[in-house]
C-alpha cells in the first residue's frame, strides 16, 4: 500500500502521477481539511479578488479520486509516525500500514504573540475556509491592517484596496520583500503600492492589539502609534510541517531533508513541497521552496521516484504573482546575500499608477542566479536558461543582458 500523508496539491498530483504510471496497488490519500485538495495561489488572488469561483482551485474533480481507486481520508490528522513498523496512526487512534510513504504536508502560518491576538477580527490566510472568512471580511470594505508585507502580505493589500478597503501595510524591514528582491526591485512594490493608496508603516514592530467587545478595533506599535482596524490580516510567514518526521526520527533541518530523488533518511518514506528541503542538482545544495510551482512539480517527482524510477529532481525554483495591473513571473534561486549586482531592462518607474514593464536579472561574478519577467510575457523560458547557465558555472556579458535592445535568447549560451 502507497500511503500520501497531506491532501494538498503536491500529494493530489503525487497521485495522479502514481496512478498514470501504471500503480495498480492500493492508494490511500490523507488530509486534515475537510475539503478534497485545491491550489492556494486563487487564494490570495482570484478568489479573494471575487473574480473567480471557489470551486476553480479544485486540483480534481468531486468524482475523480473514486474513478481512480484513490481512497481520500480527509479531516484526520497524522500524529505519529513508525518507519520501523511501517505504520501511520491517525488522529491517536487509528493505524495505517504502508509499503511507501510520501510526506506533502505543506507548511503552517507562523502566529502573532502580542497581547490581544486571540480576538475577534484577526485573520490568517492558508486554508481555503480562512479565505472565504477573509472575503468576507474585506468585502464590507473599513479599515485592514495587513502585518507583513511579504508576497502573501502584498496580494491581500491589493485585494483590500479593490473591495475598497482603507489598508494599512506594518512590516518590520525597510521596504516590502526586502529580503527577497533587494533594495532596487522593492521599491517598485513600494511605490505601486501607496499609488493605489495603501499607506505603509516600515521599520516598525506591532506590541498589541487592542479590541472592543471582543472585536478587535486597532493596532498599536512599538511606538505607541495606533492604527485604527476592523480586520488585521497577518502575513509573517510559514514553517514546515515537520512535526510527523519528528516523530519518526527522519532528519529534519528547517523541513524534511532529502536527497535529489526526494527520498528522506528512511528508503520508504520520501517527501515533498513545502515540508522538503530536497538537495538541488541545479543550486548544489539542499534548497526548501515554498511556492505552488514547487508542489506541482514535486509531487509527480516523488511519485516516480516511489516507483523505483530514477529521478533527478532538478527544477528552477518558480513563482507568480498578481498585484493590480502588475504581473510578474520569478525564476531562480538566490540566498541571503547571495548576489553581488541588480540589473534592470526597462524603467522600474511607477506613472499614473500604472505598473511598469521590466525584466530583473540578479547576478554574482556575472553569472545570473536569478530573473524576474514584470508585464513582460513569453521571456520566463529565456530566463530559467540564464539561470541554468549560471548555476552551471557560465557567465554573461552583463552590459548586454542589461540592454533591452539585445535579445535574451542570444545571451544563451
Amino acid at each position: 500500500m502507497f500511503l500520501i500523508i497531506g491532501a494538498s496539491l503536491a500529494g493530489a498530483k503525487a497521485a495522479q502521477t502514481l496512478r498514470e504510471e501504471g500503480y495498480t496497488g492500493r492508494l490511500v490519500l490523507v488530509g486534515e481539511e475537510t475539503v478534497r485538495p485545491y491550489e492556494r495561489p486563487p487564494l490570495s488572488k482570484g478568489y479573494l479578488l471575487g473574480q473567480e469561483p471557489r470551486d476553480k482551485a479544485f486540483v480534481h474533480d468531486p468524482g475523480w479520486y473514486q474513478e481512480h481507486d484513490v481512497e481520500l481520508v480527509l479531516g484526520r490528522r497524522a500524529t505519529h509516525l513508525d518507519v520501523a513498523a511501517h505504520t501511520v496512526t491517525l488522529d491517536g487512534v487509528d493505524e495505517l500500514r504502508y509499503d511507501k510513504l510520501l510526506l506533502a504536508t505543506g507548511s503552517r502560518v507562523r502566529t502573532l504573540d502580542v497581547p490581544g491576538s486571540d480576538i475577534h477580527g484577526i485573520r490568517y490566510l492558508r486554508t481555503m475556509d480562512e479565505a472565504e472568512a477573509l472575503l468576507d471580511g474585506v468585502r464590507t470594505g473599513g479599515d485592514v491592517v495587513v502585518v507583513g508585507a511579504g508576497w502573501i502580505g502584498l496580494e491581500v493589500a491589493a485585494a483590500a484596496r479593490e473591495h475598497g478597503c482603507t489598508v494599512t501595510v506594518v512590516e518590520s524591514a525597510p521596504l516590502p520583500l526586502y529580503k527577497v528582491l533587494g533594495h532596487e526591485v522593492a521599491t517598485v512594490f513600494r511605490d505601486l503600492h501607496e499609488a493605489h493608496g495603501v499607506r505603509f508603516r516600515f521599520e516598525a514592530g506591532l506590541r498589541e492589539l487592542g479590541g472592543v467587545g471582543g472585536q478587535v478595533s486597532n493596532v498599536v506599535l512599538d511606538d505607541n502609534t495606533e492604527i485604527p482596524a476592523d480586520l488585521v490580516v497577518v502575513g509573517v510567514g510559514v514553517r514546515p510541517a515537520t512535526e510527523l518526521a519528528e516523530t519518526a526520527g527522519l532528519a529534519v533541518d528547517d523541513g524534511v531533508l532529502t536527497d535529489a530523488a526526494l527520498r528522506t533518511t528512511d528508503p520508504d518514506v520520501f517527501a515533498c513541497g513545502d515540508v522538503a528541503r530536497f538537495h538541488s542538482p541545479l543550486v548544489g545544495g539542499r534548497i526548501r521552496v515554498e511556492h505552488w510551482s514547487n508542489a506541482l512539480n514535486g509531487g509527480p517527482a516523488a511519485a516516480r521516484s516511489m516507483l523505483g524510477q530514477p529521478v533527478s529532481y532538478d527544477r528552477v525554483p518558480y513563482f507568480f504573482t498578481d498585484q493590480y495591473d502588475l504581473g510578474m513571473e520569478y525564476a531562480g534561486w538566490v540566498p541571503p546575500r547571495g548576489y553581488d549586482r541588480v540589473l534592470l531592462r526597462g524603467d522600474p518607474s511607477i506613472v499614473d499608477g500604472k505598473a511598469p514593464e521590466l525584466v530583473v536579472f540578479w547576478t554574482k561574478g556575472g553569472r545570473v542566479l536569478a530573473g524576474m519577467n514584470v508585464n513582460v510575457w513569453d521571456v520566463q523560458d529565456h530566463i530559467q536558461a540564464l539561470v541554468r547557465v549560471g548555476y552551471a558555472g557560465g557567465t554573461v556579458d552583463l552590459d548586454r543582458l542589461a540592454d533591452p535592445s539585445v535579445p535574451l535568447d542570444s545571451l544563451v549560451a
